[in-house]
């Protein structure tokens, strides 16, 4: 038998204890052995929970107990999981874990001293095998680019303003649905979709990236008006997780980002996630499914699981020795290119458009395509532009915005093609 301890017995590790019980004969024909949960660590072990297990509260009594093969992170945060990860792996436990922020910041510290399995497949995109997928799947290849719808609550609000809904009247029926928090800025801010592309372009790149190094963006800015220039451009508008490499750098982003509607990713809508992978062997290939929920998170902490069970010992981030022909880096942020969308709010007078095109010019942006939409008392320019540098726009906006006849601070969005 397995026995395994789960620290932080919420919605996620009720769901792990049920769902092992339910399917046990199953998953003892795939695992080749009984696996039950002994005991779990709480804050208020006098709080009801519906699961038959032993409650303690010092995690110490999981992750030093000799009884225990395994143990299950599932308490969020970074510092406090890091110590209790730590912890297990120093006293030989193998450990499976679905927390991003943990990995995020600390997945190559990790994987120093992992010397027992590590999983950790439920930390990006919830109940889809992605992590299998990317580390085993596609291990013949060089991955070239990935693209994730990776935060639910993102993709519904963004779904729902198709509809012609507003932003704050969306996002507070997400809040009501549970699919975003009281404070939703984690999740619309990108730092949730963030975490969890660091964690797939280490699996790919071998890259350790810190959150703070790379590009994010919310979808805080997003309005009906650039809904509406998507639609008439043939674009929709997703929060992205972007990593690619090009040369020896590789672009680590994530923002709302325009696509064309025809593309697979464009068409995952609602809470789901989906995420695009391209190899240099087998070309594009795309995981969709439910992305948190506590039966979609503990369907992949399962798996995990079973797979330590069956004796499979994979190194953490993939790569079982450094991976020293590439010698990759990360571009830097002012670097990246692509193309942008513009939303200006200005006064209606002579000489406007004349002056905006002259600053994007002189910025080395030429403009691709352009909208004028009249609202009363001023006016809303649409530009799209052609491919330039994150420094370029930057620059442009900045000029652009301090303009006297410029109302409103100016939006931008990428364009991914």
């Amino acid at each position: 038998m397995v026995k395994v301890g789960i620290v932080g017995v919420g919605t996620v590790g009720v769901s792990v204890v049920k769902n092992l019980e339910k399917n046990r004969e199953i998953i003892k024909s795939r695992a080749g052995k009984e696996i039950k949960v002994i005991k779990g660590v709480v804050r208020d072990p006098n709080k009801k929970r519906d699961v038959n297990i032993e409650l303690v509260t010092d995690y110490k009594e999981v992750t030093r107990d000799p009884q225990i093969d395994i143990v299950v992170e599932l308490m969020g945060g970074v510092d406090k999981a890091y110590e209790v990860v730590k912890d297990a792996l120093n006293h030989g436990k193998a450990v499976v874990t679905a927390n991003k922020a943990l990995l995020a910041y600390h997945r190559f510290e990790l994987q120093k001293i992992a010397n027992t399995p590590f999983e950790y497949e439920a930390s990006v995109a919830g109940g889809i095998p992605v992590i299998k997928a990317l580390r085993d799947g596609l291990s013949a290849n060089h991955i070239e680019e990935i693209k994730g719808i990776i935060n639910g609550t993102c993709n519904y609000i963004l779904t729902e303003m198709k509809k012609g809904r507003d932003y704050e009247e969306v996002l507070k029926e997400a809040q009501e649905k549970g699919y975003a928090e009281a404070d939703p800025t984690f999740d619309v801010g990108g730092f949730d979709a963030a975490h969890k592309l660091l964690i797939l372009a280490s699996i790919a790149y071998n890259i350790d990236a810190k959150p703070e190094e790379i590009l994010i963006e919310g979808i805080e800015n997003i309005n009906l008006t650039d809904i509406e220039f998507a639609k008439e451009f043939g674009y929709e508008i997703k929060l992205l997780g972007i990593a690619k490499k090009i040369g020896n750098e590789i672009e680590l982003r994530v923002h709302p980002t325009l696509i064309k509607k025809e593309e697979m990713i464009a068409k995952v809508d609602g809470v789901m996630n989906a995420v695009s992978v391209i190899g240099d062997v087998v070309g594009e290939t795309m995981y969709y499914g439910p992305g948190a929920g506590g039966d979609a998170t503990a369907s992949a902490v399962i798996s995990d699981i079973i797979e330590i069970a069956r004796g499979c010992i994979k190194p953490m981030l993939g790569f079982k020795i450094p991976l020293e022909l590439d010698n990759v880096t990360l571009k830097p942020i002012d670097e990246i290119e692509s193309k942008y969308y513009l939303r200006v709010a200005v006064n209606d007078e002579v000489g406007v458009l004349e002056k905006i095109a002259h600053i994007l010019a002189k910025n080395n942006i030429s403009i691709e395509s352009f909208l004028q939409k009249p609202r009363n008392g001023y006016v809303k320019l649409l530009f799209s532009t052609h491919k330039c540098k994150e420094k370029e726009i930057k620059k442009a906006i900045k000029e652009i915005q301090e303009l006297s006849f410029v109302l409103k601070p100016i939006n931008y969005i990428r364009i991914e093609e």
